[in-house]
């Protein structure tokens, strides 16, 4: 008979407890360890495994997570949290669309202008986070590169001799068709419709136009038909009538850069520069209308021409469409004598929705 040490016999329990298993039952034999071990990994029979490898009382167990190489717990079948995107700049592709005008510009009311003429209003300065066209147009002055100096606003200078020049081309017409008519020379109906035409065409600023100089033909053959109709006393009336023209369209342009470096927003501007522009025509019907009584000429008849060609003065002045302009020049050639006030008419109308434009009074 053999005899067992008993610390002997305890040590296959003992390993097995220092290894993670457990002892087997007492009287078990020792080659079963195995077989129960596997038995007892397996699962159930009626107990399904999902495809986490877990049984469905195992939910939420090992099954259910992995460790990433560095030790981090990672839920299987979790998306990953999108991240935040950073939000965009509007007015940088704003300023990359309109970048030949920013840069050039001397202050931000010149990309105000040039804003509102490519259809930007205030609405649209909404979108890109802005009041105004006013702002906006700041922001783009701000963000433009100008070299290492930056262009400053031209100051106000007193008259000199470019202006003093000006008012003698202006002065020049008048003297030219009076000297003649006092002379009794024939060409004096001739000489006044060409000086007046000549005043329309040196203050033109560039406008877009598949015919530049349409309306300049037609308001010579406005002036002329009408000296052909009614003599040459009316020519010399309209020549007469350069000279206030040309002083009242000065302070015009001045007085509309003054409210327009003083607005804040378009409706302000236009709100602003049309009383400008109603006195400006008063005025000078009351002129053209002494004008007219010192030539000897009708005032129904020389009042609405000198209007007409007032207003063309104007809106070729700065820069507006043409179209409109040709139109109502070709209205005054009908043989009716309520065309030519109807043509003042109808231009004074473009006149206002025109000039109270911030774009019309860009610098040139």
């Amino acid at each position: 008979m053999t005899t067992v040490d008993p610390g002997t016999a305890a040590l296959p329990g003992r390993e097995a407890r220092e290894s993670g298993g457990s002892a087997p039952a007492p009287g078990a034999s020792p080659d079963r360890a195995p077989q129960d071990a596997v038995a007892a990994a397996a699962p159930l029979p009626g107990r399904s495994t999902g495809p986490r490898g877990s049984t469905a009382g195992e939910a939420g167990t090992a099954g259910a997570a992995a460790l990433r190489p560095g030790g981090a717990e990672v839920v299987r079948g979790a998306k990953p949290q999108a991240r935040p995107r950073a939000g965009g700049d509007p007015v940088k592709a704003l300023l990359h669309r309109h970048r030949e005008l920013c840069e050039r510009a001397v202050d931000p009311l010149e990309i105000a202008a040039g804003l509102e003429a490519h259809g930007i209003t205030d609405r649209t300065a909404a979108r890109f986070r802005h009041r105004d066209v006013f702002s906006l147009a700041e922001e783009l002055y701000a963000r433009s590169p100008r070299g290492e100096v930056p262009a400053a606003a031209p100051a106000p200078v007193p008259a000199g001799p470019s202006a003093y020049r000006a008012l003698g081309c202006a002065l020049l017409p008048g003297a030219l068709a009076a000297g003649a008519a006092a002379a009794g020379q024939a060409w004096a109906g001739p000489a006044a419709v060409a000086a007046t035409v000549a005043a329309l065409v040196w203050p033109v600023r560039a406008a877009g136009s598949r015919f530049p100089w349409l309306a300049h033909l037609l308001a010579a053959a406005v002036a002329g038909w009408a000296a052909h109709r009614h003599g040459s006393a009316l020519a010399v009336g309209l020549a007469l009538a350069v000279a206030p023209g040309h002083l009242l369209a000065a302070a015009f342009a001045a007085g509309a850069r003054a409210r327009l470096d003083g607005s804040r927003a378009l409706e302000d501007f236009a709100d602003r520069a049309r009383p400008l522009l109603f006195a400006s025509v008063a005025v000078f019907t009351a002129a053209a209308a002494a004008v007219a009584a010192v030539a000897g000429t009708p005032l129904p008849v020389a009042v609405p021409l000198a209007l007409l060609l007032f207003l063309t003065r104007l809106l070729l002045r700065h820069g507006t469409r043409r179209g409109p302009v040709a139109a109502a020049l070709a209205l005054a050639l009908i043989p009716v004598p309520a065309a030519a006030p109807a043509a003042a008419a109808a231009l004074l109308v473009h006149a206002l929705l025109a000039l109270s434009r911030a774009s019309a009074h860009a610098r040139p």
